[in-house]
């Protein structure tokens, strides 16, 4: 199962890679931002903020490739970011109520539905 902590960032963007890059491109983003933002090859007379801003990167990076690097949590990351997408673009939860249906009992079956007139994405009377 993916870690819901993980899920908080988007490894992608940290290293500049999209869901479709393979392991190879993966890796080449890594090595190249690792190179650039570690901690031995900053330079002289750099602020302590902005040491720690790309500390803070640098252990970022790092994360993104522990996570995107591992076939079966990269799947497992992949699975939970397009949930996280499907619930933002579809917040199906968040825009239907209990109170805004009816229940109606049939012969056969009974079950909860809409009135006709009422749209549940907009929450308004049609």
């Amino acid at each position: 199962m993916a870690d819901t902590s993980n899920c908080q960032k988007n490894w992608y963007s940290i290293l500049g890679a999209s869901p479709s890059d393979d392991l190879h491109e993966l890796k080449q983003k890594y090595q190249r931002l690792v190179l650039m933002l570690h901690p031995d090859k900053q330079k002289p007379g750099i602020s302590a903020e902005e040491a720690s801003l790309q500390l803070r990167r640098f252990l970022d990076v790092d994360q993104a490739w522990k996570v995107l690097g591992d076939e079966e949590r990269r799947r497992a990351f992949d699975l939970q970011l397009r949930a996280d997408e499907l619930k933002q673009s579809w917040p199906v939860d968040a825009c239907v109520l209990l109170e805004d249906m009816s229940w109606d009992s049939g012969p056969s079956q009974s079950s909860w539905t809409f009135p006709q007139t009422f749209c549940p994405s907009s929450g308004t009377e049609l």
